[in-house]
């Protein structure tokens, strides 16, 4: 059994104690959250949500908070002595599916 989860702006393919890594929710560490599958296959069938599948119930733990790899960007005009780096890390979660329900 897998569902399809949306969490922030990306869609995730999660099964059933997988581990997965996503852009920071407000949610803090170690507390259950659950949210709705967009698609949800179980043996031969499959259960597809317009957009999210009211009666299903995917749950998730938050295991621990870290950040990506960094980032590094720089732009300069030629002959115009300038030039400007800069550099980004996005804060992550790790999460942990706990149980997948159709509902």
């Amino acid at each position: 059994m897998f569902a399809v989860i949306s969490l922030g702006n990306q869609q995730f393919k999660v099964e059933k104690d997988q581990v997965f890594l996503a852009q920071k929710t407000p949610n803090e560490i170690g507390i259950d959250f659950d949210t709705h599958a967009l698609l949800i296959s179980e043996d031969n069938k499959v259960h597809i949500g317009t957009p999210v599948l009211n009666n299903s119930k995917v749950v998730l733990r938050v295991l621990e908070e870290l950040r990506g790899e960094k980032i590094h960007g720089f732009k300069y005009k030629k002959r115009k002595n300038y030039h400007k780096s800069w550099g980004h890390r996005q804060d992550l979660q790790k999460f942990q599916v706990i149980s997948i329900s159709a509902g």
